[in-house]
């Protein structure tokens, strides 16, 4: 038996969701759908990315066996992606596989995402 379900969001844990809902506003361009101070939808299509607050949260480790998912994104121009996304607030760890075909960057609570030419 296969049961089909249509993902709808993915949620990612946090201290902040606001101010991490806002960094990703600014890495996708999707606004804020609906939020309080402790869950926040952005994007308004048939995937929202979703973020919850969870006392105490530490983002994973790079690199690290036991890290969480990770999220993937194409931009037009990764060089000038990467220069506004630091600016935002994400970081550039020094361990960086795929030999240039994509960047490793964490956000500003330690998500892992990675960035590569569309």
């Amino acid at each position: 038996m296969a049961v089909r379900a249509e993902i709808t969001a993915i949620t990612i844990d946090c201290a902040d969701p606001r101010a991490l809902a806002e960094f990703y506003r600014k890495l996708t361009g999707w606004e804020i759908a609906q939020g309080d101070d402790d869950f926040v939808y952005l994007g308004e299509g048939s995937i929202q990315l979703a973020f919850q607050r969870v006392a105490g949260y530490q983002g994973p480790g790079w690199p690290d066996s036991a890290k969480h998912a990770h999220l993937d994104f194409k931009v037009a121009d990764p060089e000038i992606a990467l220069k506004e996304l630091l600016a935002a607030g994400a970081t550039r760890p020094d361990f960086q596989p795929g030999e240039g075909q994509w960047t490793v960057l964490a956000d500003p609570e330690g998500h892992l995402f990675c960035i590569a030419a569309a």
